[in-house]
């Protein structure tokens, strides 16, 4: 099954109202959605039968944020992620057997100004988890899939008062994810600093969460490169702070072409590449594949 640019160009037109269009999409392949309202913001939660959970086996929730910049056509943030995995969902709701996927496009991502997940939807979604008892998923967050075929795992630098037991929880679910990526892609997956993404909300939280984005082979290398040069670079990917001393111009412009497109005008549907979504689609069936033991508490 090919990628839907169809529906990609059509979810990014102006004034496209992408909550009410992913309902749609889902509906009318028989896939239902509910509108999950948390704290002003509209998450989007895909309905999979019962038959589709194991209960001795991990559930594995995977995010994309819908919402896009203004000033942004926002392609491939994150509307290539998002068309992507509305028909994932579509292939999940035809298993026969359980995949264990728990699948929500969150709303208000883009809201975030720096680096504490306080700010971002996706915590008052995970605070929704922590009251319902839900804190032993596996949490992916897919980020800005649609460019290049090297899957990059974020960095994350956990606070060293953190409990055991996070870090426990987080360091195995950050190793099943590097391996998974590995797999899906012939070994060239890369651990980087990212930008937080709605994981910021969830490890906020107390929650485990991974997030997962895609570059170019070249630009993968070439920021892996910059990122060993210049330690101020990671600082400032990952903390939004431009250190004193450097101009703030030399690290924007270390940082992967893919990333100053986004909140551009140039994040359009002419800036994905071709074998973005193969890539992506080969991880997604690895985790609809993956089983891991439930954690008994």
């Amino acid at each position: 099954m090919g990628f839907s640019y169809s529906a990609l160009e059509q979810f990014i037109l102006p004034g496209c109202d992408r909550l009410r269009f992913i309902v749609s999409y889902l509906n009318e392949r028989n896939v239902q959605a509910a509108v999950m309202p948390v704290d002003g913001k509209n998450h989007i939660y895909v309905v999979f039968p019962r038959s589709a959970y194991n209960t001795s086996l991990r559930i594995k929730t995977v995010i994309a944020h819908y919402d896009h910049a203004p000033e942004s056509p926002g392609a491939n943030d994150n509307s290539f992620a998002v068309i992507a995995m509305m028909d994932w969902a579509c292939r999940l709701a035809k298993c026969r057997t359980a995949h264990n996927v728990r699948m929500i496009f969150t709303d208000g991502e883009e809201m975030s100004g720096g680096s504490s997940g306080l700010n971002q939807g996706a915590y008052s979604l995970a605070q929704t988890f922590r009251r319902l008892g839900i804190d032993g998923d596996d949490i992916f967050v897919f980020d800005c899939m649609g460019r290049g075929t090297v899957p990059v795992l974020g960095k994350v630098i956990l606070p060293a008062e953190i409990s055991s037991s996070f870090r426990k929880q987080f360091t195995g679910l950050y190793e099943r994810t590097f391996s998974l990526l590995q797999s899906a892609c012939g070994g060239c997956a890369m651990t980087l600093p990212v930008s937080y993404s709605d994981n910021a909300g969830f490890i906020a939280s107390g929650i485990p969460a991974v997030c997962v984005t895609m570059l170019p082979l070249e630009e993968a290398a070439a920021y892996a490169s910059a990122v060993q040069q210049n330690a101020a670079l990671s600082q400032y990917v990952m903390n939004k702070k431009c250190p004193s001393g450097i101009p703030e111009t030399v690290l924007k412009n270390a940082l992967p072409y893919t990333w100053r497109l986004f909140h551009t005008p140039y994040d359009n549907a002419q800036s994905i590449t071709p074998h973005s979504a193969a890539v992506f689609e080969r991880i997604l069936q690895r985790i609809s594949e993956m089983k891991t033991m439930e954690h008994k508490k």
